[in-house]
């Protein structure tokens, strides 16, 4: 009978709640603790779960104290370096929210440490995890070189929302935050090295610090020619018109995720909607001798369409799986560590006004 791994969960907000309830209802998994600095935020999750579970206010103290197999990262990125190399140093393996870190240096600080000290390392990029999004990454790969790849996700906040958007923004910008992500997918589908980073971005809000921004667009070049660009912005001012984009092409067509539900007015708030395909639509370039399309478009069904929680689940029964059968995680952080350098180049580029290669 394999071990139970005895995790310490860090942060309740979104993604720490999520990935909270995945350890819950896992056989294999068993919380020893939850962290959080507020004791309304630990307190609502530790009820949600049905109470019972050990809450902290300090990271260390809880480390210290219950000796965990397994820490869960789920906090702003500027205390992901701090404590995924505390847990490291204590002998545990880790999940960390994505991105790694807030700077390209500390996020291979812990890639190296996770090395040095033979424990696992798990990043959460969701969308690996997610059946529809790796059918649109295989679809794409079909459509022959250099590929045309281009996404967003603008999100248009209020109230907690966007206070938690400005928390978000005094460490790191959207274009860093969600960019990983989507550059990742890129990255996936050309397999190709990434040679040049351009980026722009804009303070759309005097409720910001000097210095950040909450609108961010990068470029990316290939060296296989592939190009693809990604932009991100939240707040109040943000346009639901503009949530919405998930489209390749390439010489032999284009396949686009069709999201008319999740791309619809009001919907970029909702964690749901940021992950959803609900269609991908499949089209053929090629033309017969009359000068007309041989094929026409396909609609592919995504059947197999889990939600957030679900897929923060399947994230840690992948996480799991990682330890108990020792995966060889060295393409998974590398890979990590590849769409950091990109999302980080194009925030330098924004402010230096040049373009960054890499």
């Amino acid at each position: 009978m394999s071990k139970t791994i005895r995790v310490l969960c860090v942060g309740a907000g979104h993604m720490g709640r999520s990935h909270a309830l995945a350890y819950h209802q896992i056989e294999g998994f068993e919380i020893c603790g939850i962290v959080t600095r507020s004791p309304e935020s630990r307190g609502a999750l530790n009820e949600e779960l049905g109470g019972g579970y050990a809450e902290f206010g300090d990271f260390y103290e809880a480390l210290k104290e219950t000796k965990p197999d397994a820490v869960s990262i789920s906090t702003y990125p500027n205390t992901h370096a701090e404590f995924a190399l505390a847990a490291f140093e204590a002998g545990a393996d880790v999940f960390i929210e994505k991105p790694v870190a807030e700077t390209l240096d500390e996020a291979e600080q812990i890639v190296a440490k996770a090395t040095e000290c033979g424990r696992k390392l798990v990043i959460g990029y969701i969308l690996r995890h997610h059946p529809s999004w790796i059918k649109f990454i295989d679809i794409a790969q079909t459509l022959g070189k250099p590929l045309v790849m281009r996404m967003n996700l603008n999100q248009q906040s209020a109230g907690a929302n966007w206070e938690t958007h400005k928390q978000l923004m005094s460490s790191i910008s959207p274009i860093v935050d969600c960019g990983v992500h989507y550059v990742d997918v890129m990255c996936q589908m050309t397999r190709s090295k990434p040679i040049r980073v351009n980026g722009i971005g804009a303070r759309l809000s005097d409720e910001l610090p000097e210095g950040k921004i909450n609108y961010g667009h990068l470029q990316v070049t290939f060296e296989d020619g592939s190009v693809g660009w990604y932009e991100a912005g939240w707040g109040p001012m943000m346009s639901e018109t503009a949530f919405f984009v998930k489209d390749v092409v390439g010489p032999k067509g284009c396949v686009t995720i069709s999201a008319k539900d999740a791309g619809g007015e009001g919907s970029s708030a909702s964690v749901d909607a940021h992950t959803k395909t609900e269609m991908l639509r499949l089209h053929h370039s090629a033309l017969d001798s009359e000068g007309k399309f041989v094929k026409a478009d396909e609609w592919i069904g995504t059947d197999d369409e889990p939600d957030h929680d679900g897929l923060c689940k399947r994230e840690q029964e992948y996480f799991l799986k990682a330890i108990s059968e020792d995966i060889d995680l060295t393409d998974h952080m590398n890979d990590a560590i590849n769409s950091m350098r990109i999302v980080l180049a194009a925030d330098e580029s924004f402010r230096s006004g040049k373009t960054v290669e890499l």
